[in-house]
């Protein structure tokens, strides 16, 4: 997710959760190529798994891309053809390249032939007028003719003109049942749901009914320990449901170090907001980090002062029960 899933967004992530996949916010090939590789492509070891996403159109350039972004060890190269934000439709890319799947096949290709990592993609069912029931499985036979055997779905819609990108995450109706098609119809493909899930059973859910993955979003950024704290007993049998106050701990050295490397400690805190999601003193813990994290000289000490203050409230919140 642009200006989401950064690094330190990752590196706190992973913490959580030892085993679901990450992404990266999505990067354009343009960039790549010409801008500081360093600054959009560096990441922490302790990440991995992590998938790089990358925007574009033009198969030399995402040809290149590819090729420099090998240097960095992903996982996995995603192409976004999902992403409806004006951004990226100025660019012609993102969901606007549903309507060019024969592109898209090309796009791949060429990414494909430099690829050190896996090439996937990321699309929707289709956008504005297009027959999702019509479109998507084209979508799906061109793409992988050229090789690409892992997709994400979006399972929904996007509308390119008259929608904000928030509203086409909420408005467009789900349409699970046409992603659960196209893995029944194309069962040598690897199809991953995304769009409206909320829940780690919702995941759960999606996994049962044959599908092979589950992409969460926005829930798992605002509710980390709801999504990701118990992801790696459920999903993959491994380990117990995680302790927020352990992951705060495991946080302070990283935060130390950021900081003395010239970092701000807002940069980290701000993808942490959710870690006490629900529990007593969450708010404050949220207050004490968005008023206090920003100013200068701000350092682990705040963080562990807004850690302290849910410590303090639970045992309150203990003794009267």
């Amino acid at each position: 997710m642009m200006d989401w899933t950064d690094r330190h967004c990752r590196f706190f992530h992973r913490q959580i959760s030892h085993h679901a996949l990450l992404y990266t916010e999505m990067v354009t090939a343009p960039a790549i190529v010409h801008g500081d590789r360093s600054k959009l492509l560096d990441y922490n070891t302790p990440e991995h798994p992590v998938a790089l996403q990358l925007g574009g159109s033009d198969p030399a350039e995402l040809r290149e891309a590819t090729r420099i972004a090998n240097d960095w060890g992903y996982d996995e190269i995603n192409l976004n053809c999902g992403c409806p934000s004006d951004r990226v439709q100025s660019g012609a890319f993102g969901a606007v390249l549903m309507k060019t799947p024969e592109l898209v096949a090309e796009c791949v290709a060429e990414m494909q032939a430099v690829a050190h990592a896996e090439v996937t993609v990321k699309c929707r069912i289709g956008v504005d007028d297009q027959a999702p029931y019509e479109v998507l499985p084209r979508f799906l036979e061109t793409v992988s003719a050229a090789g690409v055997t892992r997709f994400t779905i979006h399972a929904r819609k996007a509308w390119l003109q008259g929608l904000s990108p928030k509203d086409n995450r909420e408005i467009p109706p789900l349409d699970y049942p046409l992603v659960e098609r196209m893995k029944a119809e194309y069962p040598h493909l690897n199809i991953s749901l995304n769009g409206g899930l909320a829940t780690l059973a919702a995941a759960e859910e999606a996994l049962a009914r044959g599908l092979d993955g589950a992409m969460v979003g926005r829930a798992a950024y605002h509710e980390p320990m709801e999504i990701l704290g118990a992801a790696d007993q459920r999903l993959w049998g491994q380990g117990a449901p995680r302790d927020p106050f352990e992951i705060a701990e495991t946080m302070v050295p990283y935060i130390d170090n950021h900081l003395a490397h010239g970092g701000r400690l807002h940069q980290i805190t701000r993808h942490m907001l959710g870690l006490f999601h629900g529990k007593p003193g969450a708010r404050r813990y949220r207050q004490i980090l968005s008023e206090g994290a920003t100013r200068t000289g701000a350092d682990s000490a705040l963080f562990v002062q807004a850690v302290g203050a849910v410590a303090q409230a639970m045992r309150a919140q203990s003794e009267q029960d």
